[in-house]
């Protein structure tokens, strides 16, 4: 049962480490190999006509990046 509980607070001390270095740093999560990029898509939403939901969250986001600049 000791070593169950060491074990369990030493994962929990390197959680807890990268979760504050996750904050920290204050960046985004990004894989390794690339995304979606990496395979010639633009978009997670890849069709040529999106649905109305995309559109209005495009807009928003249009909305943000000009507030931004």
């Amino acid at each position: 049962m000791v070593i169950f509980i060491y074990t369990f607070a030493a994962f929990f001390i390197v959680i807890v480490a990268m979760a504050i270095g996750y904050i920290v740093q204050n960046k985004t999560i990004a894989g390794s190999c690339g995304g979606l990029g990496a395979i010639g898509v633009d978009k997670a939403c890849d069709c040529d006509n999106p649905c109305d939901k995309r559109k209005n969250r495009m807009q928003q986001e249009q909305i943000k990046i000009s507030l931004i600049e």
